[in-house]
């Protein structure tokens, strides 16, 4: 964005931030620490995100900050921007928790409500193609609650990855496996209906499960590649509409897919979406498959770097690799992911937790070609516990399939 330390005039200074601020639940966050905070002074509660200064090239700092200062009401806005002598803190306009945890609390809940999540999705991704922003990372985890409230909106939070497009022309791999749509992976120029293929796999997982599960990630990469996923039953039998908009959003060929304006007028926003309540299937898989310890936890960077250097020397990978599947590199850049009350960013170093025992964290893929070389400031792609984790595959019938495979496409 070119903007420069001159131009936050408006951010505020602070010697300890926990002055400001109650630390509470850690919420998570890839490439920075997320809390849970309450302001002292109002009692109010917020999203804060800290930001080692160390960081601030690599995280793209000043375009996040200026997409949060977008107004939309189903975009997370920025409330406050403070400053430390180490850290940066970004004060964000969201208290009502995420996603899964409200679906999991309810009780009830059907084809209609998520309808209502994927509806206002729609509304602020558009929104923000309009104004040419590209958000890069959409997934259930950023997808959030405005306030505690039974009847709270949706907000879109996370725009560590957005950008800022001119021409609406971008390249370089980056994005969640598992959301990450097929050009991206294919390292092809792409553009923004790459969000539009985010909500597709949004929507199929307000079933439960990913559309794509792979314990390895070459043999994902090459069905999201292929556009290769299933309705299973029983658990798509009571689920109407949906699967043809899910069909069209997860299109493989991006010129096909459709954009935010043509989902918004697809029948199942808001019209033909039935009020059933499929609250107990879709529980029961949301449970198995995104529990908090399974998709909040970090994979074992260890673990998954002997398992790609495995992959790299084994003759199956090299035949795959043939078939375009991109060569991938892993990177152990550790991050904390487990809960912290009371934490001070500015004095304590985040310990690395242990799960089990064993030390973990955050490892990230990046996908390198010899003609396209990425960006420092790019993140590469962020590893979903939706489908690294090998302890937690989704158990699917095996009768009943409906296998669906998206036109062969030119992602050129």
């Amino acid at each position: 964005m070119g903007r420069q330390e001159a131009d936050y005039v408006w951010k505020k200074n602070t010697e300890n931030i926990q002055e400001v601020f109650d630390f509470m639940e850690e919420l998570g966050g890839a490439f920075s620490e997320v809390y849970m905070v309450k302001e002292k002074k109002t009692g109010k509660n917020f999203a804060m995100k800290c930001v080692k200064k160390k960081q601030k090239r690599d995280l793209n700092l000043e375009n996040e900050i200026a997409v949060l200062r977008i107004k939309h009401e189903n975009v997370v806005g920025l409330e406050d921007f403070y400053e430390s002598r180490t850290h940066y803190y970004l004060v964000m306009q969201v208290s009502g928790g995420e996603l899964f945890d409200r679906i999991l609390d309810r009780g009830v809940y059907s084809e209609k409500d998520a309808s209502r999540v994927i509806q206002q999705v729609l509304e602020a991704v558009s929104y923000l193609h309009q104004n040419g922003i590209v958000h890069r990372d959409l997934k259930p985890e950023n997808i959030l609650y405005y306030s505690q409230e039974e009847n709270s909106k949706i907000m879109i939070s996370d725009f560590g990855l957005s950008k800022m497009v001119d021409n609406g022309i971008m390249s370089t791999a980056c994005g969640t496996p598992g959301y990450v749509a097929p050009e991206v992976l294919a390292q092809k120029p792409y553009s923004n209906a790459v969000d539009c293929w985010s909500i597709g796999v949004i929507t199929y997982i307000l079933c439960g499960y990913p559309p794509f599960y792979e314990e390895s990630e070459s043999r994902l990469f090459s069905k999201i590649m292929k556009a290769q996923y299933e309705f299973d039953s029983p658990f798509w039998d009571d689920i109407s509409e949906s699967k043809d908009f899910i069909r069209n959003m997860m299109q493989k060929n991006p010129k096909m897919r459709y954009t935010t304006d043509l989902a918004l007028r697809h029948p199942i926003i808001g019209k033909t979406a039935r009020s059933q309540d499929i609250y107990y299937s879709v529980s029961v898989q949301i449970q198995k498959n995104f529990a908090k310890s399974k998709w909040k936890q970090a994979y074992n960077a260890a673990v998954a770097i002997n398992h790609m250097k495995k992959l790299q020397l084994a003759h199956s990978e090299q035949v795959l690799r043939q078939a375009s599947i991109p060569d991938i590199r892993v990177i152990d850049v550790s991050s904390p992911t487990k809960n912290r009350k009371h934490l001070d960013p500015d004095k304590v170093e985040p310990k690395v937790p242990e799960v089990n025992g064993s030390v973990q964290g955050t490892h990230h893929m990046s996908l390198l070609t010899s003609h396209v070389e990425l960006k420092s400031h790019c993140h590469p792609l962020k590893t979903s516990q939706s489908h690294c984790s090998a302890q937690h595959a989704p158990t699917i019938a095996e009768q009943g399939k409906h296998v669906y495979h998206s036109e062969p496409a030119n992602l050129n």
